[in-house]
């Protein structure tokens, strides 16, 4: 048992069916490791954006604030956005407001999905992106300016102490996955450093902090070499550390080497607050037919569950994780075909065989 609590906010479009899903899974891990979180359910996102002119109260924020861990469908509709034409996203302030510094993004080929490289290489595609969530270009959110309607400005900031932080959390991870895989670990740095001052800068943090993790390899790539190599050879990256852009774009290049955003989980995780989300967005042109995928908020789940028994030494919510982790794989081994792979099997069908597959 335990009092952790968690903050759930299904959001927006699909959001809400996914979370539908993951909760009815949660149940069942509940059930079978023996432990309880208190899960409190808030409305946020675009449609009560637009009913209410907020897209998240005060009250909701601090009670994210105030929880264990937060657990995040999707927000954000096309047809709403701010005054200024940006989206309704929350989910960004919360990145800022908590520090949530590291976008964990895994990118893993699951069994019998349809393999988007030629090469039979693709099939062991096991790698992680980790996007700082706080600063590069993002930082410029709501900052930027547009002068006398003929130049539009932002700026991307770097800084030593996230910096720092991000690198050591990617060393960290990395070491955790040699332990796992019975492999090398390796980190690589992805920047722009040789045109851009402040991606220098990145890199010469990253390399001074390389040196406290001897065990692991480190290494750097430009981006766009980076981004050719995901196509060429994907399967020779264990970790890729980058800036918040680069992250935004390459993690989607990821999403789509595995199969498309629906196998796409992401943790956002600072020092002291968390926030678990699929990568993929409300997707309004398939509500309320049974078809969104709730595998990337299953995984989702299953790397909050992790992360909090980690960090409250709760070892029956691991086991959880890693079970939740292989009833997925078994699931697509044995049970399933979603529709976006040609088959029939949409929300329910997908979660139904995830819980009938942990063991």
């Amino acid at each position: 048992m335990s009092n952790l609590k968690i903050a759930v906010m299904p959001g927006d479009g699909i959001g809400t069916e996914v979370m539908d899903a993951a909760l009815n899974v949660l149940s069942v891990l509940q059930n079978r490791f023996g432990f309880r979180l208190d899960l409190e359910d808030h409305q946020g996102g675009a449609d009560l954006y637009r009913r209410t002119g907020t897209a998240l109260t005060d009250e909701s924020f601090e009670a994210a604030r105030r929880a264990d861990a937060i657990l995040f469908g999707a927000m954000g509709l096309p047809d709403v956005r701010y005054p200024d034409g940006t989206e309704i996203a929350p989910h960004l302030e919360m990145r800022r407001a908590f520090h949530l510094y590291a976008g964990v993004r895994p990118v893993r080929s699951l069994p019998n999905t349809p393999s988007i490289l030629a090469d039979p290489r693709s099939r062991d595609i096991d790698l992680v992106i980790i996007r700082e969530s706080t600063e590069g270009l993002f930082y410029s959110r709501g900052k930027g300016t547009i002068e006398d309607d003929s130049v539009a400005r932002e700026t991307l900031v770097i800084t030593r102490d996230t910096s720092e932080r991000l690198f050591d959390f990617s060393f960290r991870l990395a070491e955790r996955r040699r332990e796992r895989r019975g492999r090398e670990g390796r980190v690589t740095c992805v920047d722009k450093s040789n045109v851009f001052v402040a991606m220098a800068f990145f890199r010469k943090i990253f390399d001074e902090r390389s040196k406290g993790f001897a065990g692991v390899r480190a290494d750097h790539a430009y981006v766009d070499a980076a981004a050719l190599d995901m196509i060429r050879k994907p399967w020779e990256f264990d970790i890729l550390v980058m800036e918040n852009m680069f992250g935004d774009i390459l993690s989607d290049l990821g999403g789509g080497l595995v199969g498309g955003m629906g196998l796409a989980p992401c943790a956002e995780i600072g020092d002291e607050h968390a926030l678990f989300q699929p990568a993929h967005g409300s997707a309004p042109d398939i509500v309320g037919q049974g078809k969104a995928n709730p595998t990337a908020m299953l995984l989702s789940m299953a790397m909050m569950l992790d992360w909090l028994g980690n960090r409250h030494a709760m070892p029956s919510l691991c086991e959880a994780a890693e079970a939740l982790d292989r009833a997925v794989d078994v699931a697509y081994a044995e049970k399933i075909k979603p529709f976006e792979f040609g088959g029939s099997d949409g929300t329910r069908e997908i979660a139904r065989a995830v819980w009938e597959s942990i063991a």
